[in-house]
């Protein structure tokens, strides 16, 4: 498997986008059945580049997450990258979770604090593990043998006081520490990533900064993601949600046009690929790329 810094090279040389997804681990034997035999075929079939699995909060399925990833990359041949994360975790315990994941052939990390369990509350430090993200980046690092993503917030970090520049300019320090690349939360004004992407670079940021996209399936669904993550919705969006109400059917079909246009966008704007937070689905990011190719 590939270096995600390998595949960005090779697809800006190629001058096209690099697309890629984000799973979650099932809770249920069904749902990863449905996630193995529907959803990973009917997205493999577009042709991704790589894609990603998260960590529960808490780090409540690591197992879980390495497993999924080493299954993806041996019964599809598709670079997945595992999430790291420093909650509830020891220094030696994510030691564990990295060799393991070198035995199993796992060789992209993306490396977050991460959230509390049960994803409430605030974040505490476990004792002999790290605070923040960023030291995980540099254990990461001087370990040796991955490849390291983290992560970005072109509306600034939820818990962030300070202001978005404040967060952006500790992103920075991450990428100084030894990121790769950035993958960003969900958006949907992409004025929003391009501020967030001018100013990076204009501090030296030289890693690609890749926009995460969330095709919206239902008005109530991104309601309440929006409101766990901070994200914004715009007015005009927020107008047309209203107007579809719970008809989850329209709003599929008009989160598909809106991801199609925000992506066309992104991409015409220069950013070097999109991320797919696919909700474990596949008929709509489906749509979306088809539509933007």
């Amino acid at each position: 498997m590939e270096f995600i810094r390998d595949i960005h090279a090779r697809c800006k040389a190629a001058n096209r986008a690099a697309i890629s997804f984000e799973f979650f681990p099932p809770k249920t034997e069904e749902g990863e059945r449905n996630l193995f035999e529907k959803t990973l075929p009917e997205l493999v079939s577009v042709k991704p580049d790589y894609c990603s699995v998260t960590y529960g909060a808490g780090g409540s399925t690591r197992d879980k997450t390495l497993g999924i990833v080493d299954r993806i990359q041996k019964e599809h041949q598709l670079t997945a990258m595992a999430h790291l994360t420093c909650v509830g975790s020891t220094q030696q315990q994510l030691a564990d979770v990295l060799n393991e994941a070198e035995r199993r052939g796992i060789r992209n990390i993306l490396a977050l604090r991460g959230d509390p369990p049960g994803g409430q509350g605030e974040f505490q430090k476990t004792e002999g593990g790290f605070e923040f993200s960023a030291e995980l980046v540099s254990f990461i690092r001087q370990r040796g043998g991955f490849c390291i993503g983290t992560a970005g917030f072109p509306e600034g970090h939820i818990a962030c006081k300070e202001g978005r520049e404040v967060d952006w300019s500790r992103l920075k320090a991450k990428v100084d520490r030894g990121a790769d690349f950035v993958v960003t939360q969900l958006f949907f004004d992409n004025a929003d990533y391009f501020r967030f992407r001018d100013y990076l670079v204009a501090h030296g940021c030289r890693v690609p900064i890749i926009p995460g996209i969330i095709p919206i399936v239902s008005a109530g669904q991104i309601r309440r993601f929006t409101a766990m993550c901070g994200a914004r919705i715009p007015a005009s969006l927020l107008s047309e949600l209203e107007r579809i109400g719970d008809n989850d059917e329209a709003a599929a079909q008009f989160g598909i046009e809106y991801a199609v246009t925000q992506c066309k966008g992104l991409l015409a704007g220069g950013a070097p690929g999109i991320h797919f937070y696919c909700l474990n689905k596949a008929r709509s990011t489906v749509q979306v790329i088809k539509k933007i190719r």
